[in-house]
């Protein structure tokens, strides 16, 4: 089947072969003749990435008359960027159709210059409810033409609470007219919306309702709920071309999470709704030109990127809702590429993962968390063959490799091999230096598999071991029971004290960090106060105990102890800093 044969006119073919567009994509092949050629309503229900834009843009734009100033199509979506996204690729479409106008209306841009455009005539309107139903209220977008009404991503509108404003909407578009719902999903919202507005809708299925995309590869972690960071981390790690959006419930979450992989040195950012629409644009812009590798979004803010070559979605805790993790895994596997759905969970959530299993029919595969030999041999492995393929310029080469061979012509080649591999990962050998498992295995934390005194084993103490136990002259020693294991490093602690402790700035020395626990150096006059406030604190649900530090104790056996001794993880990995309950102080 081409798209000639669907009936798709001459301008169009033209346009969508310099986009590259071959064949029609098999949502194309239902809705385009049927709207084309029949009068009844039509219900799409298709994934993310399948091409719903153009199976509803090229006829829309077909039945358009360009002598007509007056809107004759609308297109309703749930966000500015789906809106943009519409808006641009139907411009594309139409290069070829002389005096089309498509307008995109939304919220965050001027009012008053979507009025003056509306006022100089328009056929196409793609806008977002909001902003449309206040252009209605003002009198400029009249809709009393408008042959075709579209809704695109309805149901992930209705999550947003859009549905009294769709339904005010179509209050303003006359009643005999062709009307398209677009859906990943059919909630029994959309079924009361057909019934009302529809005119005996045709129900077309891309494989089947609910049905994740059929190139995503659905996997889970199972690590304990203070873990999920670290395993993140790790996931990233063992996937060097990764190129990912990492989904989080909440707006707080979502940016402490990209806070930690910046600091981390990973190349990514947040977006969410807390931030300037200019901060989103800045963001997405740097996403789609691959600045950011990886992108730590809320659903909401998610909705209308348009990216085709994701490898994965990560799933950082599950959604409540399985429409949600469909419209998640939907953006990647897309375009005919294959994809990876990533779902890090800890055991309470397991009962929420095997019912995403039953309602989108796909099986979940339990997968190990990568170790830290498979991470290392993967990335040597990478950077060998980015070695391997590099493009050489070999006259400019030579102006300078006589100089270098003079200087290192001394080390063998497997010398240089090994130098050059050691520059690139000593930060990744280091970190993962005796790090331990970290995934649940039937339910209960893995064996911990660290060597030697960060395993409590008993062994005398060296002096070594004293020494990091001893504190600078002026200073006191204090010990916490959180290390590098638990995602804390020296950022986090600074941060904690800044936040737990009242009044004047506390001056930290010297910081030794371990898998299991932290000892650092305060004035002291200030330790009695600063092991006050950290006590009991909660960190990445870990209940803190910290004390003075004594020369001659045991604290990787003291940590392990304690970490046993911790409350239950909380679900939000990242409500650092919380109090524990108890009685009260009496102070105020």
């Amino acid at each position: 089947m081409t798209f000639k044969e669907l009936g798709v006119s001459e301008p169009l073919l033209k346009a969508i072969n310099d986009m590259g567009f071959e064949n029609p994509m098999p949502v194309q092949e239902k809705v385009i003749p049927h709207l084309l050629n029949e009068d009844n309503d039509v219900i799409a229900l298709a994934q993310t990435g399948t091409g719903k834009t153009a199976a509803f843009g090229l006829p829309v734009l077909q039945r358009i008359n360009s002598h007509d100033e007056e809107p004759q199509a609308l297109i309703i979506a749930p966000t500015r960027e789906l809106c943009l996204q519409i808006a641009g690729d139907l411009a594309d479409f139409s290069k070829y159709i002389d005096n089309v106008t498509v307008l995109p209306v939304y919220g965050g841009s001027s009012i008053e210059s979507q009025i003056r455009a509306l006022k100089r005539g328009v056929q196409i309107i793609v806008a977002t409810p909001g902003r449309l139903i206040d252009l209605i209220n003002r009198g400029v977008a009249k809709l009393n033409n408008v042959h075709t009404v579209i809704l695109d991503e309805a149901d992930e509108m209705l999550n947003m609470g859009f549905q009294d404003s769709i339904n005010e909407i179509l209050e303003h578009v006359p009643a005999q007219r062709k009307m398209l719902l677009f859906s990943a999903t059919m909630p029994p919202e959309i079924a009361k919306i057909a019934k009302k507005y529809m005119h005996d809708p045709v129900e077309y299925v891309v494989g089947t309702r609910n049905e994740g995309a059929a190139n995503v590869k659905h996997v889970y972690y199972l690590v304990n709920a203070r873990d999920k960071y670290l395993a993140l981390k790790r996931i990233a790690d063992d996937n060097p071309d990764i190129y990912a959006i990492i989904f989080c419930r909440t707006r707080r979450d979502t940016q402490e999470i990209a806070d930690e992989l910046i600091r981390d040195g990973y190349n990514a950012d947040a977006l969410h709704g807390d931030m300037s629409q200019q901060q989103r644009d800045i963001v997405m812009k740097k996403f789609h030109d691959r600045v950011i590798r990886l992108l730590v979004a809320t659903d909401v803010a998610a909705r209308g990127i348009d990216v085709d070559d994701l490898t994965h979605v990560i799933n950082f805790g599950l959604p409540e809702d399985t429409a949600v993790y469909t419209h998640r895994s939907g953006r990647t596997g897309r375009a005919g590429k294959t994809g990876v759905s990533i779902a890090i969970i800890h055991t309470r959530e397991k009962g929420r993962l095997k019912e995403i299993e039953r309602i989108i029919g796909k099986k979940f595969e339990r997968k190990e968390v990568p170790t830290p030999a498979h991470i290392i041999e993967k990335q040597l492995y990478h950077l060998a063959d980015k070695i391997e393929r590099v493009e050489v310029d070999v006259d400019e080469m030579d102006k300078y490799t006589p100089g270098v061979i003079k200087k290192l012509g001394w080390l063998s080649s497997e010398d240089l091999i090994k130098r050059v591999l050691s520059l690139e990962f000593k930060r990744l050998l280091d970190y993962y230096k005796d790090a331990p498992s970290i995934d649940v295995i039937d339910d209960k934390p893995a064996k911990d598999k660290r060597k030697g005194e960060n395993a409590g084993n008993g062994k005398p103490l060296t002096d070594k071991d004293k020494d990091r136990r001893t504190a600078d002259k002026g200073m006191e020693r204090v010990y916490v029971n959180v290390g590098k294991r638990d995602g804390f490093y020296a950022g986090n602690l600074i941060d904690m004290l800044n936040h737990t402790i009242a009044g004047q700035r506390v001056d930290v020395g010297r910081i030794d960090l371990l898998p299991a626990y932290t000892l650092f150096d305060v004035k002291k006059r200030d330790a009695k106060k600063v092991v006050s406030a950290l006590k009991g604190t909660d960190f990445m649900g870990k209940r803190l105990y910290s004390e003075v530090a004594e020369p001659d104790k045991d604290y990787a056996r003291t940590s392990n102890r304690r970490s046993r001794e911790a409350s239950e993880p909380n679900e939000d990995p990242f409500g650092q800093f919380k109090r524990k309950k108890g009685k009260k102080s009496g102070r105020r």
